[in-house]
């Protein structure tokens, strides 16, 4: 009998049309689980993840039992759900909420999301931190009634759903907030959208995680917080393994890395600005190795290579991701290095077929 996580994997991740319906018929069903508990919703373009895990590593610390949903997921499937910054059983997760599911025809990131919600609840958490999946307004996170919202940053991405300026993309993300919530910004200038919106409160920070730690506990929090979360900045020797989705992931990638000779390996979805991410990857290194994870929205690495061959010296196309990365050590040799990049997918691949990267990160999501 297919488990409950295959079951999950046969659904569709994108729906015929965007709403919560679906997801206000699940939850009901399930007794409202998104009302047991107060919450930190996390929107943004990028960053979203680590903002996460960071806010509720520095609850924990203070002694509060706490939620953490993130997405995607690079090591496996219960890596998007923490409580207490342990990893939930998804198969019993996943078990409450099957029946109700089917039912309703949710979606991929309805049924984890519900099952979310439904083992914060049953978990008893003091706090819920979760990271919005697309947007805001009609993402299926967008049940909860979050005492706290933290928009990280804005960049273009996701345009054909959320809209064609930074300013429409916004707006789309704090209409999550609702009248009388506290709005952490790592941007100022939305400001005023946030206020539209009903924001009570105003907080400008650069580390947005602390921040909305602060504002739920109403008082200032002293050190820092590791956290592991994988895939967003790992090294391995001298090869780099950082997944950077958009334009924005990859200028904040180009400014961490410590050489520029890399041989290149990515994989990008059909959904992005390919053009954008390979100009600005050819800063990182003259050789491209392009590959395709087993994303089904992955651009073919034909058309990756395509697309990056007037930016680097050497391109080659490798599908097969395994033989991608052989080939680009390949080119590298001994004094070289990698830096494997683009769509998370590429690097879940990886995880899942040969643990060959270590999960052990502090960076950012």
């Amino acid at each position: 009998m297919p488990s409950r996580v295959e079951w999950l994997e046969t659904l569709s991740p994108w729906p015929e049309e965007f709403g919560l319906g679906r997801m206000r018929a699940l939850l009901s069903e399930l007794g409202e689980p998104q009302n047991a508990f107060p919450a930190i919703h996390v929107v943004g373009t990028n960053g979203k993840s680590t903002a996460t895990r960071r806010a509720a590593a520095f609850l924990a610390r203070e002694g509060l039992r706490t939620g953490a949903y993130t997405s995607p997921h690079v090591s496996g499937w219960s890596e998007r759900i923490q409580v207490d910054g342990e990893d939930a059983d998804l198969e019993r997760a996943l078990a409450r909420v099957r029946e109700p599911a089917e039912r309703a025809g949710a979606t991929q990131f309805e049924v984890l999301t519900a099952a979310t919600l439904a083992e914060f609840a049953e978990a008893g958490v003091d706090v819920a931190v979760v990271e919005a999946g697309l947007g805001g307004r009609l993402d299926a996170t967008n049940v909860l009634d979050a005492r706290i919202v933290v928009l990280t940053n804005v960049a273009l991405d996701h345009t054909d759903v959320l809209g064609g300026t930074r300013e429409v993309i916004a707006a789309e993300k704090l209409a999550v907030v609702s009248p009388g919530a506290t709005v952490v910004l790592g941007e100022p200038e939305w400001e005023a959208l946030a206020r539209e919106r009903g924001a009570e409160e105003i907080v400008h920070a650069d580390d947005v995680a602390r921040a909305a730690a602060e504002a739920f506990l109403g008082r200032p929090l002293e050190g820092d917080v590791e956290i592991s979360l994988p895939g967003r900045f790992d090294v391995v020797g001298g090869d780099v393994f950082a997944g950077a989705h958009n334009p924005a992931g990859i200028e904040w990638l180009l400014e961490r890395l410590p050489r520029r000779d890399y041989v290149v390996v990515a994989s990008i979805l059909v959904d992005k600005d390919a053009d954008g991410m390979l100009r600005l990857l050819a800063g990182a290194g003259r050789s491209l190795v392009a590959t395709s994870s087993r994303s089904s929205r992955a651009l073919p690495a034909d058309e990756v290579a395509r697309i990056g061959a007037p930016f680097f010296d050497s391109v080659e196309s490798v599908p097969d991701a395994e033989h991608a990365l052989a080939r680009a050590r390949e080119l590298a040799g001994d004094d070289g290095a990698l830096l494997v990049t683009g769509s998370l997918y590429l690097l879940a691949d990886f995880s899942v077929r040969s643990k060959r990267i270590p999960w052990e990160s502090s960076a950012r999501g």
